[in-house]
């Protein structure tokens, strides 16, 4: 399988001017590429091949007073972000004729300079690793990383990423082995919510830590100080900085506990269910702080590739699923509660068992996963032999190509862990 290894980079101050000239050459190539296709399909002709393209935005490109300084940076940058533009309609294509799962995905976008990240993509012909530990990358430099784990195998392209907060970073594609952990002897389902962040089927509770909740005092300083800046100064640009980074500790901390506490339930459990939640739907409701302050999608996808990567069972229970309505102990279905209830006592005479709301839905999710994997519908490669023949591919990009028709993608990327 492919994970993605990420790692703090400290370039130099030319390397920076280095890395800001082929972030520029970049966006302006994907741009450029986008604008022609565009144009031959409002004037009614073929659409243009990678080929073609390529010949007339890079190669044909350079030789033109207005685009000759491309040849500033490495070309392996510039034909990865023309193999970017063909992955976002090639997403867009298979959404609109239905053969993409998921949320529809809009036609590519133009980027921009202003755009809170900005990233390149190179190949192996494009970066090497030297004996001394830095990353060379060609017409930038020997980039200084932070080593905090090593590479379990040589990599097979690089993204390189400057986020919101001013931070550098390194993202290594890496061919790995699974690693199969030894069998555990049990397996759970996992309820997951606001007042606990998630409940396991054994009773075990997880307090929800409200990174972004116990922040606010501070981002509400920071952004009012912001706001009074006056626009285009440098001012409002080291305020907006300082916002960001607030932004990245809380999305960092909170990455930190999804990571741990994933980690904790794959090693102890040989098989791992989880209800699939309308985030998006959580996210227009006077909840929606506190939804996406706590992560739900992000965590359920470490649980997922953790699965696959140490040999467990993982699968997914269907939101429609009644988890809170029905009877955990003899299967009597009570009905919708309001959210305020949260223990209730079955109506069944011959039952009349005590239930605290999210354990017995965490039960339910139990039960009905071990339904879900005894049917052959589980996700993880244990799960179905016949998935064990496919390779299991996680992209170096942090965001998939295209967007969605209301707002971005959301991150995607699986750090290796």
């Amino acid at each position: 399988m492919q994970l993605r290894y990420n790692y703090r980079v400290y370039p130099k101050p030319s390397q920076r001017i280095a890395l800001a000239r082929a972030f520029g050459c970049a966006r302006v190539v994907y741009n450029d590429g986008l604008r022609a296709r565009q144009e031959a399909h409002a004037a009614g002709r073929p659409y243009i091949s990678d080929t073609d393209l390529q010949k007339q935005i890079i190669t044909a490109a350079k030789q033109t007073p207005e685009r000759e300084w491309l040849a500033e940076v490495s070309s392996v940058v510039l034909i990865q972000s023309l193999r970017d533009l063909h992955f976002a309609y090639r997403n867009f294509f298979a959404s609109v004729s239905g053969k993409r799962k998921g949320p529809k995905v809009a036609a590519p976008r133009f980027k921009s300079r202003k755009d809170s990240k900005q990233s390149i993509r190179l190949t192996t012909n494009g970066f090497s690793i030297r004996p001394n530990g830095r990353l060379h990358v060609t017409k930038v430099g020997d980039l200084r990383l932070k080593w905090s784990r090593t590479l379990p195998s040589a990599p097979k392209s690089v993204t390189i990423t400057l986020d919101a907060a001013g931070r550098y970073w390194v993202s290594f594609v890496i061919q790995v082995a699974p690693e199969i952990l030894p069998e555990a002897g049990s397996d759970t389902g996992i309820d997951l919510g606001l007042r606990h962040f998630a409940v396991l089927a054994d009773g075990t509770k997880v307090d929800s830590p409200r990174f972004l909740r116990r922040a606010e005092k501070k981002l509400k300083r920071l952004q009012k100080a912001l706001s009074r800046k006056a626009k285009g100064s440098r001012n409002r640009d080291k305020a907006r900085k300082k916002v960001a980074r607030q932004h990245a500790r809380v999305a960092d901390r909170r990455r930190d506990f999804h990571h741990k506490l994933s980690t904790q339930i794959i090693r102890d459990n040989q098989a791992v269910y989880a209800e699939t939640l309308a985030v998006k739907g959580l996210g227009r409701t006077r909840l929606a702080k506190s939804v996406h302050d706590a992560g739900w999608a992000q965590f359920v996808n470490m649980l997922e590739y953790k699965a696959r990567k140490h040999g467990r069972t993982f699968a997914k229970v269907d939101r429609a699923f009644p988890s809170s309505q029905v009877c955990s102990a003899c299967g009597h279905r009570d009905g919708p509660k309001s959210l305020d209830v949260r223990a209730w006592v079955c109506p069944r005479n011959s039952c009349r068992a005590s239930h605290d709301r999210d354990h017995n839905a965490a039960m339910n999710i139990l039960i009905e996963g071990r339904r879900i994997v005894a049917a052959g519908r589980a996700e993880t490669l244990i799960a179905s032999p016949s998935a064990s023949k496919t390779r299991t591919h996680v992209p170096a990009q942090r965001v998939e190509a295209g967007s969605h028709r209301k707002g971005h993608l959301a991150q995607a990327g699986v750090p290796g862990f």
